[in-house]
């Protein structure tokens, strides 16, 4: 039995439980008409592996959608774990592209989502649910979040305005640590940071034990701040290096490792500031379109007694915009008429901000959408530290 209620068995007849307030009866139903069912009343997208996060929030969407607290037409998710290896995620796009369907959700890792983006050339959508990726403009791959180097580019902004002018940099020896060092670097070169500059860098391996040379190497360049682009186990390396050296400045790090999860994991060795550029997920102005998007995703995770973090958020958009456009579009849509609406798609605001994707090609969001956070550990929360951009307030 899924998430949506549909008992899958190999029976002459498949009998259905719809999703809580939906409101068609029980029934038995004749598997030949199951896939009429399906057309008519349900949207089926498939999703390669994501986090337990995203796969909360897309559950959550479906749920809220079939009892009628979003008003998009049905839709069901159906998951597909691909492992996190980008071998897997060709295999498994290859079986789904047999099924023809016009939009796939995920994967969540950039190295799995470039690996499958050369099939998808000529469709179906993906919307990948990593920020690390930089899709062609006009293509059948979307990707969620905001930008890397849009997020860097307001926390090194930030900082500047706060008048720290000496950096450290460490970043992964991985793709996705690859691509944080050459867009930080390319910031650091703008006109506008001409007065500040890295003092001091270092690259670690993911699977390394300890990063402890590295920090001591730039705690010897005397930084002001120091930048820590890296997730997931790696950033731990990173946090427990800090603490072992005895680096006491401010740390600033991506956006993938705003769980909750990992605030937890890492209590004993999180640096003493630890800053977090993200989107604007957690403060919206009273009365605003933002605010108005945030009140149904925020009250879904109130009712679950939960709480949603930057990861819920980067599987709830692309499923909410996809419901909303496969809303718009009617039964059967190709892959084209999906591709052409988003891309069309402005003015859209869900939690994360407004999309606008004629502005940003295949993201929909650009930096107008960051803020500065700060991890607060008495309240055990983000705290905004800043306007859209990384300017004051």
């Amino acid at each position: 039995q899924d998430s949506a209620g549909f008992r899958r068995i190999p029976q002459r007849f498949l009998f259905i439980r719809p999703p809580f307030g939906c409101p068609f009866p029980y029934t038995f139903l004749p598997l030949r008409d199951l896939q009429h069912f399906l057309s008519v009343h349900f949207i089926e997208v498939y999703e390669f592996f994501l986090g337990k996060a995203q796969q909360t929030a897309l559950i959550r969407l479906e749920g809220a959608i079939a009892a009628g607290t979003i008003k998009e037409a049905p839709i069901h998710f159906v998951f597909h774990d691909d492992q996190t290896v980008p071998q897997n995620g060709v295999q498994l796009l290859t079986e789904l592209k047999a099924k023809n369907p016009p939009v796939i959700i995920g994967p969540s890792l950039v190295a799995v989502c470039n690996a499958i983006a050369p099939l998808v050339k000529n469709g179906p959508v993906d919307y990948c649910l990593s920020p690390g990726i930089h899709p062609a403009a006009g293509g059948y791959v979307f990707t969620s979040g905001v930008d890397t180097r849009d997020l860097a580019a307001s926390m090194i902004r930030f900082w500047r305005l706060k008048g720290i002018t000496r950096f450290g940099l460490i970043t992964s020896t991985d793709a996705s640590g690859q691509d944080a060092e050459r867009n930080i670097r390319a910031i650091f070169a703008l006109p506008e940071n001409k007065d500040i500059a890295i003092v001091g860098d270092g690259r670690f391996n993911p699977g390394d034990v300890s990063a402890s040379a590295q920090i001591e190497r730039i705690k010897q360049a005397n930084p002001q701040a120091l930048i820590a682009w890296s997730t997931g186990g790696a950033i731990a390396t990173v946090f427990k290096a800090i603490a072992a050296t005895g680096l006491d400045i401010p740390v600033a790090t991506t956006n993938g490792n705003m769980t909750y999860a990992q605030m937890d994991q890492y209590a004993d060795f999180l640096p003493k500031e630890l800053y977090i550029p993200t989107s604007s997920w957690m403060t919206a102005k009273p009365g605003s379109a933002l605010e108005a998007a945030h009140a149904p995703f925020f009250k879904l995770y109130a009712d679950a007694h939960d709480a949603p973090d930057s990861a819920s958020t980067l599987g709830w958009d692309p499923a909410r915009i996809i419901a909303h456009v496969l809303t718009e579009l009617g039964p059967n849509p190709t892959a084209e008429q999906v591709r052409d609406k988003l891309l069309a798609l402005k003015g859209y605001t869900a939690v994360n901000g407004t999309y606008d994707y004629s502005a940003s090609a295949q993201r929909g969001l650009s930096e107008d959408a960051v803020i500065v956070s700060k991890w607060d550990r008495a309240a055990h929360a983000w705290v905004p530290q800043s306007g859209a951009r990384g300017l004051a307030e």
